[in-house]
């Protein structure tokens, strides 16, 4: 019989087609695949939401587009605050009894937006939302790095290949809801949103904790003698100007995320001639080919260099979306759609490969001794366009009609380019530091036959 196969990393493999190919196919074992139902769970009841929630607020709350746009900066500028806190209490509080809480306090928040109208209630239930949200993002992150160890790239493909299912089995129920269009269709939507964050609890609390590799074990081997992991200095992220500089630009290449959630709908809802179902479809969109092509496409990302040279294919795409979403505002509504799919499909192809690109550079970049620190600052990237992403696609990006889109696409273009500069540089240096010869800091004498264990400092 003919095998169907995918390639990862260089490598052809089958598609599973059995309970053994499945678990070889996914790294981490037993609690590998229980996390990746995990996010199934998760983001499903997630695509319910994201499906509805610019129009719910807008037909159901009754908030303007300007109101929307200030709720959910506010609630992204909360959620800024989740990816260093949950790192530091990560490194004290197994994650498996972390996780669940966290996403107790988001399904609290999502009933809580179902009993609430007005935007000065809204405004604290959201930002306690986005705490949850993106204080889960940072410790489902580093869940995968610990249970996946070296196939961390595979793993984080094969975990976006599962959110992106069930965001698409999640957006289809939501276009049955818009097709509805009634407050009771969006509400529940909103109700599958907590169920989802109550289901993802209970199973993270069936895992087991993962090794950290955040604690250095020192034997008698490496006492005294090289450090086990990179040589790179570990001065904390905080005061490493490079690291930041490449968050910062990180956090404009997120964009991709609020264009898609929050400029997308409104831009159908206010500027063109499309109908309102079509939000939904592009999700759907969306999701479907992150599923096809995320697996695939994680090559770009499995190798720092390569990963550098692919950032100008991101740029290209966001030239397109933007000149997509530009010409979408013509009157006709056929040629509407048909500029709208393109731009979906360009800002989809930006998430698939800034995705790759991204997971490696986080942690390439990083010294080895500080991996988890430093993932918890890159977190911030996510998190700061959360909160100035709906601002700034509402209020400037969209108040400018077609021409702001057109400056929105160039602009991130040329970030990608300037990322690309920036990541090389940084990996001359980090690889300067590896070469026989380079100065490295000195691991503390340990006595012979002591084994002493370390943790790192979230708080650096």
């Amino acid at each position: 019989m003919y095998q169907y196969k995918l390639r990862v990393k260089g490598q052809y493999m089958r598609f599973p087609r059995s309970r053994s190919d499945i678990e070889h196919l996914v790294p981490g074992g037993r609690d590998g695949r229980r996390m990746l139902w995990v996010s199934f769970t998760d983001k499903a009841g997630s695509g319910l939401w994201y499906g509805t929630s610019a129009l719910y607020y807008t037909f159901v709350a009754g908030l303007a587009p300007h109101e929307i746009g200030l709720l959910l900066g506010v609630a992204g500028a909360v959620g800024v605050a989740g990816t260093p806190v949950a790192g530091r209490v990560a490194d004290r509080v197994p994650l498996t009894r972390l996780l669940p809480a966290v996403h107790a306090l988001r399904a609290a928040a999502a009933v809580g937006i179902l009993f609430t109208g007005t935007l000065w209630l809204l405004l604290p239930i959201a930002a306690l939302g986005s705490l949850g949200d993106r204080s889960a993002s940072v410790l489902t992150k580093l869940y995968a790095a610990r249970v996946a160890g070296p196939d961390r790239v595979r793993y984080q493909a094969l975990q976006r290949t599962v959110v992106n299912i069930g965001f698409g089995i999640g957006g289809l129920a939501a276009a049955v809801a818009l097709a509805v269009g009634t407050g009771t269709a969006y509400r529940t939507m909103l109700v599958g949103d907590a169920l989802s964050f109550a289901g993802a609890a209970l199973l993270v609390l069936r895992c087991a904790e993962p090794p950290s590799p955040v604690r250095v074990v020192a034997t008698v081997a490496t006492a005294g003698g090289e450090p086990p992991l990179s040589k790179a200095p570990a001065t904390g992220p905080w005061r490493d100007r490079g690291y930041l500089a490449y968050t910062a630009t990180e956090a404009l290449l997120f964009l991709d995320d609020t264009a898609l959630n929050v400029g997308l709908p409104l831009w159908i809802a206010t500027a063109t001639a499309a109908p309102h179902s079509l939000v939904a479809l592009l999700f759907v969109l969306n999701n479907v080919l992150v599923v096809l092509f995320q697996v695939r496409l994680s090559r770009l990302g499995d190798e720092p260099r390569r990963a550098a040279a692919s950032l100008p294919l991101l740029g290209l795409a966001f030239l397109v979306a933007g000149g997509a979403m530009a010409v979408s505002a013509v009157d006709s509504a056929g040629i509407a759609v048909v500029a709208l799919v393109v731009a979906a499909t360009a800002f989809t192809a930006a998430e698939i490969v800034h995705a790759a690109i991204s997971w490696e550079l986080s942690l390439a970049l990083a010294p080895g001794r500080s991996q988890g620190a430093y993932l918890g600052v890159h977190g911030l990237a996510q998190s700061a366009q959360r909160s100035a992403g709906p601002v700034l696609l509402t209020s400037v990006v969209m108040a400018a009609g077609p021409l702001g889109w057109l400056g929105l696409g160039g602009a991130l273009a040329a970030v990608s380019v300037g990322q690309r500069t920036l990541v090389r540089r940084r990996l001359d240096r980090l690889d300067a530091l590896e070469r026989p010869g380079a100065a490295a800091p000195q691991a503390p004498a340990v006595p012979s036959g002591t084994v002493t264990v370390s943790s790192v400092d979230y708080g650096e």
